[in-house]
């Protein structure tokens, strides 16, 4: 009589009780897993507190040798300090134009250009996004002197439009976007066209929608981005009322040389709360946004 189908082999029973009895590695995975968040943690935890914990200093207390991690008498006038000591409300209005309108004009430039690498069939296609990519090895700082020049001769100097018209183009986004695009369902689309929809309204009712957690994804990263800009408006800036808050943070220095860290720590502080509020708002959308947008070529 044959054995059953299911009997295991001398070998295969050896096979399963190794594996039965060797010990998992589960736990070591486990472990190796949470030292890594706790140096993660570390990293980024302590300056962060270390900034928290100085802006409620006093100048003599952040330069005490040992330092203290908690501040002995809060200063909380710092931050009002810092609001004075440089036009920070101006600053923080312009910061908010420049980010708010870079954002939107980054973005829809990125959606159109994206959407045409990936479902219009233009010729040369293909050569005009090797292009694209090629502009991602060029270093900003090397587009400093034309974007000023450019921006000169507009006589767009020290206004809200010079700062967000040198940043509208970007082939990350463009990239970024064209990715995700193409990583979704054909047939949806076919359907739409089919349907009679034409271009923009296959992407506005189609495209977009099904593409919403990499658009969340990417309004965030430009807008930390142009919000913590430093280089751009510092060159193009010449007034503290046209600055933003990272220039702004920058000149709380005192003309003498001598920084109160309290109160350049304060205006950090308030440098980073907007942005903080916006990760708050879409963290959700970041892990499968950027998931999204690298899982095809």
């Amino acid at each position: 009589m044959n054995s059953p189908a299911f009997a295991f082999t001398p070998r295969a029973r050896d096979t399963q009780a190794g594996r039965r009895w060797r010990p998992s590695t589960r736990p070591i995975a486990t472990t190796g897993a949470y030292l890594g968040l706790a140096c993660a943690l570390l990293a980024v935890g302590l300056p962060t507190w270390w900034i928290i914990v100085g802006a409620l200093k006093t100048t003599n207390e952040i330069y005490l040798v040992p330092s203290t991690w908690t501040p002995r008498d809060p200063q909380w006038r710092n931050f009002l300090a810092a609001w004075h000591a440089a036009p920070f409300f101006a600053m923080f209005v312009n910061s908010l134009a420049v980010t708010v309108a870079g954002t939107v004009a980054k973005l829809a430039n990125a959606i159109f250009c994206a959407y045409a690498f990936a479902f219009i069939p233009i010729p040369g296609r293909n050569v005009a996004f090797f292009f694209v990519l090629g502009a991602l090895m060029i270093p900003e700082e090397v587009t400093i002197l034309p974007n000023y020049l450019t921006v000169a001769a507009l006589g767009y100097v020290n206004t809200v439009p010079g700062l967000v018209l040198p940043t509208i183009g970007s082939a990350f986004a463009t990239f970024f976007l064209r990715q995700a695009f193409l990583s979704l369902p054909r047939e949806v689309i076919d359907a739409a066209k089919v349907d009679g929809a034409g271009h923009l309204a296959t992407l506005w009712h189609v495209v977009l929608p099904l593409a919403r957690p990499v658009l969340a994804t990417l309004v965030l990263l430009t807008a930390v981005a142009r919000w913590n800009d430093f280089l751009w408006p510092l060159v193009a800036t010449s007034r503290a009322t046209t600055r933003t808050l990272p220039v702004g943070v920058y000149f709380l220095y005192s003309q003498e040389g001598t920084a109160q860290w309290g109160v350049v720590l304060a205006g950090t502080i308030i440098v980073i709360v907007p942005i903080l509020a916006l990760f708050l708002v879409v963290q959700r959308h970041l892990v499968e946004g950027i998931a999204s947008g690298a899982v095809k070529g």
